[in-house]
């Protein structure tokens, strides 16, 4: 309840505004644009701070996949490429909770899975199919693929993301289909065939096993595994309701134009970014 001090307070500084326009009013003046805060992906001066902010956001998104639900027994990897050796990649140790990884637990490993730095193994047979996807796309920073419960229904009706959602607009004709299991990918032409069958999209539906996701930084690629998940979760739970209505082509395309880059990704996965950082500071030690 506004006291009586602070009510008078609030009239005599109308009346003052009053007075002093007039008699009326000023509507109050907006802020320039250029005085606004928004976060854009940071520029790195040199390797090394490119390096420990990809070690640190790697870090916090394995974090997040772990509040998340997305960790199933040792199965699950999300990989982020050394900027100074774009032949290996910063992975999460095997057999590590997800939730308690930090930045110095990270391990960096060459593309023949071998441990260059760190003190822990990798998992072979998830890693092999990171390095040929990250062989296959230089343009691939990060690549995330877990064992998530609606990714796998999904995955196990071997089908697309159909467009019955905006969110699953962003992954109209950017996603593909590996239409096959073989058991656990460890092959090196198995897995060089599912690096082809992802080709130049954002993620790939991996028949009876499930999502992978790629970006151009961890924070888009993390965000791409997320939102493939979720669409996953609301496609089977509408078509479980009903029969989905789905967006034409071409309004399909357009929302994909709109929301399907690399940098929305990045600016819708900050507020988790945020999130995980400030409430366990600990994952950057």
């Amino acid at each position: 309840m506004r006291t009586a001090s602070a009510t008078s307070a609030t009239s005599a500084t109308s009346t003052t505004r009053t007075a002093r326009d007039g008699g009326q009013m000023r509507a109050p003046t907006p802020i320039p644009v250029e005085r606004l805060q928004f976060a854009m992906p940071p520029a790195h001066d040199t390797p090394e701070d490119e390096r420990r902010h990809r070690k640190e956001r790697l870090a916090g998104a394995l974090r997040v996949f772990g509040r998340l639900g997305y960790e199933d027994g040792v199965s699950g990897h999300i990989t982020a490429r050394d900027p100074e050796h774009p032949d290996c990649f910063w992975v999460n140790p095997f057999g590590m909770p997800f939730k308690h990884i930090t930045v110095s637990d990270l391990v960096l490993a060459n593309g023949a899975g071998q441990v260059v730095e760190g003190r822990h193994h990798v998992n072979q047979a998830a890693f092999a199919v990171h390095a040929e996807v990250h062989r296959a796309r230089p343009d691939a920073v990060a690549v995330a693929h877990c064992h998530s419960v609606h990714g796998r229904a999904l995955a196990a009706l071997g089908e697309l993301l159909e467009p019955i959602t905006q969110e699953s607009c962003a992954f109209y004709e950017s996603h593909a289909l590996y239409d096959a299991y073989t058991g656990v990918a460890v092959d090196a032409e198995e897995c060089r065939r599912i690096a082809a069958a992802l080709d130049d999209h954002k993620a790939l539906i991996l028949r009876n096993h499930g999502l992978l996701a790629v970006g151009g930084s961890v924070d888009a690629a993390a965000w791409w595994f997320i939102s493939m998940e979720r669409a996953s979760q609301v496609q089977l739970a509408a078509r479980a309701a009903g029969r989905p209505v789905l967006i034409d082509h071409e309004e399909a395309v357009r929302t994909r134009d709109q929301l399907g880059g690399d940098l929305v990704a990045w600016i819708n996965y900050q507020p988790l970014w945020q999130d995980i950082s400030r409430a366990e500071p600990d994952l950057l030690a």
